[in-house]
């Protein structure tokens, strides 16, 4: 039987030999707990990011960590506001500790080769300051051959899976939250955690090319959702996810000077 991609699925002594291999890359999913509309559940950037990180060890022979849940306040612009319900955040100074912690854990372990797979759109800086002071620790602690990529998914699909996945035209990947990206990506990997009789087929948000704070709960539409989910597929999903992890793994094994798999 073949084993598991998984960190957590795992016994301490299969996965000290796996995190041994000169050639292992330790991916680390970042998600949210957020609102995703009414027509899916809280932990959508939690799964969407777990299951692209497999997708991807499974091409390099990676190892997956067990997700981050939580992430960075979400933003009205791009995922509704921090107000709505059920969206359950952390600050940035608690987002940036955790990336720290864990880029010198895996390194502890021996991990030399480390990708966080980013699902939720305000958690990339944060994970960026993390891994920085990490390695700058690492750095002086007498370990240079460590490195560190950092992704978030949605990078990975290019222009023309854009045009051939949105023939009406597409609105940005800031108001892409609860619409067809994530949704087509639900319906594929985790069909039975969607209701698309839920979705509400609205235009999308229009919102200003500022932040207000406090937030203006008026100025973000009703469902959470900055676009419509209406044209939302597994079959969508089916290419939106080929496409992502295709791209990613070339990115990484070029990245890592891994060999062909």
């Amino acid at each position: 039987m073949r084993q598991s991609v998984y960190m957590e699925d795992l016994d301490a002594f299969s996965y000290r030999e796996a995190v041994a291999r000169k050639e292992t890359v330790v991916l680390i999913p970042v998600g949210s707990i957020e609102q995703h509309g009414p027509h899916m559940p809280l932990n959508v950037d939690v799964l969407l990011s777990r299951a692209m990180a497999g997708q991807v060890a499974e091409e390099l022979r990676g190892l997956v960590a067990a997700p981050v849940v939580y992430g960075y306040k979400s933003q009205q612009r791009s995922g509704g506001g921090n107000h709505l319900p059920g969206t359950t955040s952390l600050d940035a100074a608690t987002i940036i500790s955790i990336a720290k912690t864990l880029t010198l854990e895996f390194a502890r372990h021996g991990a030399r080769k480390i990708a966080f797979i980013n699902g939720h759109f305000e958690n990339y800086q944060f994970l960026y300051e993390g891994v920085d002071l990490a390695l700058r620790e690492l750095q002086l602690a007498g370990i240079e051959d460590m490195k560190v990529v950092l992704l978030s998914y949605w990078d990975f699909i290019d222009d023309a899976t854009i045009a051939e996945l949105y023939p009406d035209g597409f609105t940005g990947w800031d108001l892409e939250h609860g619409g067809v990206l994530e949704t087509s990506l639900m319906l594929h990997l985790f069909p039975e955690k969607v209701d698309m009789a839920k979705v509400v087929d609205a235009p999308p948000a229009v919102m200003p090319n500022y932040d207000v704070l406090p937030v203006r709960p008026e100025l973000t539409p009703e469902s959470g959702c900055l676009s419509s989910a209406a044209a939302a597929t597994a079959d969508k999903g089916i290419t939106l996810l080929k496409r992502a992890r295709s791209a990613m793994s070339t990115a990484l094994t070029s990245e890592f000077g891994l060999s062909g798999r």
